[in-house]
């Protein structure tokens, strides 16, 4: 019985020691600083180790996704480029000499115009891109907006609603801040060179005009449907084409998709890549939602280049 008791108390001096123990040693991790606790101090502390001059798109990864109607947003560009999408659109009116941005000629405002919503913040945002230091002075190329990925260019859309002949000078000018500062994606001495930003007509757009510019920095966005229109069609004149999918295809993204549409597709994808040109089909289905992303992954499967979409939150998270 003695015994027992003995090694009763042994037992239980031991339990405790073995807590007492682990406790402190519990303690002693919670105390010592580890690695989070010095990230947390560095984030703290504001250091400049934490930053660099090209950081304002930081971690956001560029999607093939085209911001439709894009001025319509809440902040225009600004939200596309936060989400990666990689284009953007823009209509058009010339008005007075004065490039305003709408739908339509009701939705205008003094204020809302091609410089203040398009322009101006792309040019403030590539100056910060393209920091001018003693770490850049043999830079002979340009960064594009995406931090991860500087050699990709924001495609920037430019629906032209007014006269094209009449429109196409105002654009011009327009563009001459981005120009003057090498932003502008060229094609000049039979090269194409690509630059922070790609500068595409479409609507009323003239492609004579875009044909006669010497040096080219505004393309043309080329008929998806009749590509046979023009032999003219070429990356260096139309790096996109685009059609409407309502007109020409028509699937709702409800039930089977037809041989013969599915053929329609490929047929328009397959031409405008053996030209090098990159494929768009625009009016695709918005509602239910099952249907737009069904019609998305027929078109993405089918080799279309650009998802066009205007909830830019669920093309980006899709």
């Amino acid at each position: 019985m003695v015994h027992q008791f003995v090694t009763l108390m042994s037992n239980m001096f031991w339990h405790v020691f073995l807590f007492v123990v682990s406790v402190g040693w519990i303690k002693q991790v919670i105390t010592t600083p580890g690695i989070n606790q010095s990230i947390a101090a560095l984030v703290d502390s504001n250091s400049s180790l934490l930053t660099w001059p090209t950081h304002f798109t930081q971690g956001i990864v560029p999607k093939p996704i085209h911001s439709h109607n894009d001025y319509w947003r809440e902040v225009p560009m600004l939200t596309a480029i936060s989400l990666g999408v990689v284009s953007v659109e823009a209509d058009v009116w010339q008005l007075n000499g004065t490039l305003f941005v709408g739908h339509e000629e009701a939705a205008l405002t003094p204020n809302r115009t091609f410089h203040s919503l398009y322009i101006d913040p792309l040019v403030q945002i590539l100056d910060m891109m393209n920091p001018k230091d003693e770490f850049t002075v043999n830079a002979t190329s340009r960064n594009g907006v995406f931090d991860i990925a500087s050699s990709i260019p924001l495609q920037l859309l430019v629906d032209m609603k007014t006269d094209g002949n009449a429109t196409l000078p105002a654009v011009l000018q327009a563009l001459e801040p981005l120009r003057s500062a090498g932003y502008l994606t060229t094609f000049s001495n039979n090269t194409l060179t690509t630059s922070a930003v790609t500068v595409i007509g479409t609507g009323n757009t003239p492609f004579d005009g875009i044909l006669a510019l010497s040096p080219r920095d505004v393309f043309f966005d080329a008929p998806l449907d009749n590509l046979n229109s023009s032999t003219s069609f070429s990356p260096s004149v139309s790096p996109i084409a685009s059609t409407d999918y309502g007109a020409f295809i028509g699937w709702s993204g409800i039930g089977g998709i037809s041989d013969a549409q599915r053929a329609t597709i490929l047929t328009f994808v397959n031409d405008a890549h053996s030209r090098g040109i990159k494929a768009r089909f625009w009016d695709t289905p918005g509602w239910p939602v099952r249907a737009r992303e069904s019609v998305w992954n027929e078109l993405l499967n089918d080799g279309a280049d650009w998802l066009n979409a205007d909830d830019l939150v669920a093309a980006s998270q899709f």
